[in-house]
């Protein structure tokens, strides 16, 4: 941090002898708007603990929801199924009787 430091101050000695000390000044003050402005942004887009909280728990109601679908499915298969097997039934029981 210091060297940071010694560096930004020959930096703003050899830009005010070159540039003036209201220029320098100016540059100064804009580069560190800038930067502090990326930082915020950068900052807003990174996620906390309880965003992954919050995805955490909405991938648990959504694998929860699937199942519950998944189980339905099965379910309504099982009665298609015994349906069509009656109905087959009573198609060969039809022909064979005549």
């Amino acid at each position: 941090m210091y060297l940071e430091a010694k560096e930004t101050a020959r930096l703003y000695k050899l830009l005010t002898e070159k540039l003036g000390s209201d220029t320098t000044e100016a540059m100064f003050k804009y580069i560190d708007n800038k930067t502090e402005r990326s930082v915020e942004a950068t900052i807003k887009t990174l996620a906390s603990k309880d965003d992954l909280a919050k995805v955490k728990d909405d991938i648990a109601d959504t694998r929860r929801e699937i199942g519950e679908a998944k189980a339905d499915t099965i379910k309504w298969m099982f009665i298609f199924w015994i349906g069509q097997v009656g109905a087959t039934l009573a198609i060969l029981l039809l022909f064979i009787k005549k």
